[in-house]
């Protein structure tokens, strides 16, 4: 069963009281203590986050408040902790919120250090599920080894990409320090388009003079927007 079948399904009478005094069955902790994570609704994950509710509302209201007007976890994933704290559950349950998001982003992300990038589908596959649902556009570089193997990458700018922002010294360093063999960057792209900026373009010709100066080539820069990507390398930008 789907989340949104479970989420269809009828609501106890009891839901007004508070979820201390539910059934032990119907209890969202319990139930996933009992059944699995997987188990529950959105609304029973975020209310367990949430830890309770409000006045007149319990914590599984409250959730479903926050999941109102059509929100999904995605566009959730998506908000900072200010837009968070203004969907009405205060400050430190925007911060719970915005740090479970980030740590599901990290999970997904994880484990890239010594991973093998052989072209642009191994860098969406490590890094997509870190930038797609960003609300800010961030840049990083990822140095590679003789063997194509990522060596702790790093990330430069967060924001707006500007050849002031994004300046070659920077974007080396983290090179330079781990001695790797080659470069590859990439950055994402908020507005859901994977189509190379005039600015992204200059910026790629910028580091790829500077690579070759410093005797570290840039393999690619892929752009990631959503589900979608675009490798610069495969555009024929990267000479």
């Amino acid at each position: 069963m789907g989340n949104s079948e479970r989420s269809a399904v009828a609501e106890p009478r009891h839901c007004r009281r508070p979820i201390s005094e539910w059934p032990e069955d119907d209890r969202p902790r319990e139930r996933l203590l009992r059944m699995g994570a997987d188990q529950l609704s959105d609304a029973e994950l975020l209310a367990i986050l949430l830890r309770s509710g409000k006045k007149g509302l319990t914590a599984v209201d409250l959730a479903r408040h926050v999941l109102g007007g059509g929100r999904s976890l995605h566009e959730l994933a998506r908000m900072t902790s200010h837009a968070l704290r203004n969907l009405g559950i205060g400050e430190t349950r925007s911060a719970i919120l915005a740090a479970a998001f980030e740590i599901g982003r990290r999970i997904a992300a994880s484990g890239p250090d010594q991973a093998v990038v052989h072209g642009p589908e191994d860098v969406e596959k490590i890094f997509g599920p870190k930038l797609r649902d960003l609300a800010q556009e961030e840049f990083w570089v990822l140095p590679l080894n003789s063997a194509n193997r990522l060596l702790r990458p790093a990330r430069v700018t967060v924001g707006t990409l500007n050849a002031s922002l994004v300046h070659p010294r920077e974007c080396f360093r983290p090179a330079i320090e781990r001695a790797a063999a080659a470069v590859v960057f990439v950055h994402n792209h908020p507005s859901g388009n994977a189509e190379p900026s005039a600015e992204d373009l200059a910026i790629t010709k910028q580091l790829v003079e500077a690579g070759k100066v410093l005797g570290i080539p840039v393999h690619d820069h892929v752009i990631i927007s959503g589900s979608a990507f675009t490798s610069l390398a495969e555009r024929g930008e990267i000479g």
